[in-house]
């Protein structure tokens, strides 16, 4: 494992308020001890370090809740630490995400300074009154101010949009779509509003206080996406992901091709050594299991071949590259991933393309996602024996 490839990930919980349609792990706190967070980090840190010893750091990613809110110190001490245990790709990426509001935005040039080379920006919107649906505190005047601050201070930034909202038309998604691509960044997260369950959106729908998109809509706003972003020279290189070449995350790449990352902070999931690991959710739960056992882990579990296999099926899918099925089965030592009958009726439809054992979405395939694993997965894929 001497110089194999690792991706870090710190979650910050934290959050001034919570939006109607996160279900991430976020939480409001009114005050936050930032000296014994930075120490709790740092200790569940040094728990995974020493469980992944002589690994090359290729990139560290600050999410959350809202990381902008961590003082510049603690992002900096994880930097550093990450550092000091791992040798570091030259190239390393160094991701923040961030809210544009203004107190958030005035703490850009030291998150630089800490070491962040890459800024992921929550706009959501360029509308004030979306903005104000979907529970944002920022203005879009805030949040293109943000944005020129952003642009002046990172060698990389990249921007979130929600779309397919209630009254979306295919002409004003165009004119949001158009400006997003003429404001130079060279990474774009573009996101359909999904009603998360346990949501305050979910309940809202359920009272009926606002109706959803019409799916066929937004099947034709995802399509329109797809045309804009290409034409632009920002093509989807994942499902909700668009980049310049050259521009994709780094970070996220490893997620969506299987690679080993560590995970750290409230909620964090990791994968180790053929491990999922997950830590507590509650901050405070957290915080107690550090000061007990050293480390935040509430839940530790080996993969067996077979759910390691499935995963990366599924996450290599999102990928427009697709997925190499036989490098899967000889990594994990199966003899069948998918059903290669019902991919080939896939292929036929137009919803998947295939050469030799790789295969990847088309377009048409890419809005049903869900269904084509469901379809071609194989029911139950065998280990096979290997000799040692």
């Amino acid at each position: 494992m001497s110089g194999e490839a690792l991706a870090l990930y710190v979650h910050w919980p934290f959050c001034v308020s919570k939006c109607p349609y996160c279900d991430f792990n976020s939480h409001v706190r009114s005050s936050i001890d930032q000296e014994q967070w930075r120490e709790a980090l740092l200790a569940d840190l040094a728990h995974e370090a020493r469980l992944l010893p002589d690994r090359r750091l290729t990139s560290i990613f600050f999410g959350g809740g809202t990381p902008s809110l961590m003082d510049p110190a603690t992002v900096e001490a994880v930097i550093d630490a990450a550092k000091s245990y791992w040798a570091a790709a030259h190239d390393i990426e160094i991701t923040l995400e961030a809210n544009p509001n203004s107190v958030e935005a005035a703490r850009f040039a030291d998150l630089a300074k800490a070491g962040v080379n890459r800024l992921s920006l929550g706009l959501q919107s360029f509308d004030d009154r979306a903005l104000r649906f979907l529970g944002r505190a920022h203005s879009s005047r805030e949040g293109f101010r943000a944005l020129e601050i952003a642009q002046r201070t990172f060698r990389r930034v990249s921007f979130d949009l929600i779309y397919a909202l209630p009254g979306d038309t295919e002409a004003s998604w165009s004119a949001t779509l158009a400006q997003a691509l003429a404001l130079g960044t060279s990474h774009l997260s573009l996101y359909q509003l999904t009603i998360e369950s346990g949501t305050r959106f979910a309940s809202m729908v359920a009272r009926e206080e606002f109706e959803t998109l019409d799916p066929d809509a937004a099947a034709a706003l995802y399509e329109l996406t797809d045309a804009m972003t290409s034409a632009a020279g920002m093509p989807s290189y994942e499902i909700s992901n668009h980049s310049r070449r050259g521009q994709e995350s780094r970070h996220n790449l490893t997620y969506w091709r299987y690679g080993d990352y560590a995970g750290v902070g409230p909620g964090a999931h990791g994968r180790r050594l053929g491990m999922r690991t997950i830590r507590h959710r509650k901050p405070e739960n957290l915080l107690s299991a550090v000061a007990r056992a050293g480390h935040g882990i509430s839940e530790e579990a080996p993969l067996s071949t077979i759910e390691a296999a499935d995963e990366m099926l599924v996450m290599g899918l999102r990928l427009r590259e697709g997925v190499d099925v036989g490098v899967i089965e000889e990594r994990f030592g199966v003899d069948s991933v998918v059903d290669w009958d019902r991919v080939e009726r896939l292929v036929g439809s137009g919803h998947l393309h295939r050469s030799r054992t790789g295969i990847k979405l088309t377009a048409a395939g890419q809005l049903l996602l869900d269904h084509i694993l469901g379809e071609i997965a194989a029911v139950q894929p065998r280990a096979l024996a290997i000799a040692s």
